[in-house]
């Protein structure tokens, strides 16, 4: 990946929805708010995303995607067989509401057979952080780094962004190809 997306498309899931609301025994999601939508290919793609509170909104941007990521620090480093995988992430609260959450706890990585990796702290050469305390009020922005360990034979497919600290209904993916 080099330091930047290739050939992205953007999805927005209902992920909670299949779970938490069923179906109609027909394979059809049940709850008339999940929604499902595509957005453009290439990099840079927005995608706008929902929150559990009423007035809460943020355009979700992948920026760029550091594979792999350097340690900014000489004491840390990635676990033996492992490496570090960045993602820069910008936030804009579309919202009506104040935005305040931790964004990396609602970051997910997934590989081709489906497994899943989290975030983690760590600073990077790439730049710097996302914060772990992000508090935005409407129209304002957040850009910084996120960071994921996966093992180093690992081909991460893509990147996932949940609000709420990954508990909304709503989910942004990136193909990372």
């Amino acid at each position: 990946m080099r330091n930047r997306l290739s050939g992205i498309a953007a999805t927005v899931l209902a992920l909670g929805a299949l779970t938490a609301c069923g179906t109609d025994g027909g394979g059809t999601v049940a709850d008339p708010e999940a929604t499902v939508s595509t957005g453009s290919s290439g990099s840079g793609d927005t995608i706008s995303l929902r929150g559990l509170g009423g007035g809460s909104g943020l355009d979700v941007t992948v920026v760029k995607v550091a594979d792999p990521a350097r340690s900014a620090e000489k004491f840390s480093a990635p676990e033996r067989g492992k490496r570090w995988l960045g993602i820069q992430f910008r936030l804009v609260n579309t919202g009506t509401t104040a935005y305040a959450d931790s964004p990396q706890n609602g970051v997910q990585v997934t590989d081709a057979d489906g497994q899943r990796f989290q975030t983690m702290f760590a600073e990077i050469t790439a730049g710097p952080a996302m914060s772990a305390d992000v508090r935005l009020r409407p129209g304002a922005k957040a850009l910084g780094w996120v960071v994921v360990e996966l093992p180093a034979d690992v081909t991460p497919t893509a990147v996932q962004f949940t609000m709420d600290s990954g508990m909304a209904d709503h989910t942004g993916e990136w193909q990372l190809t």
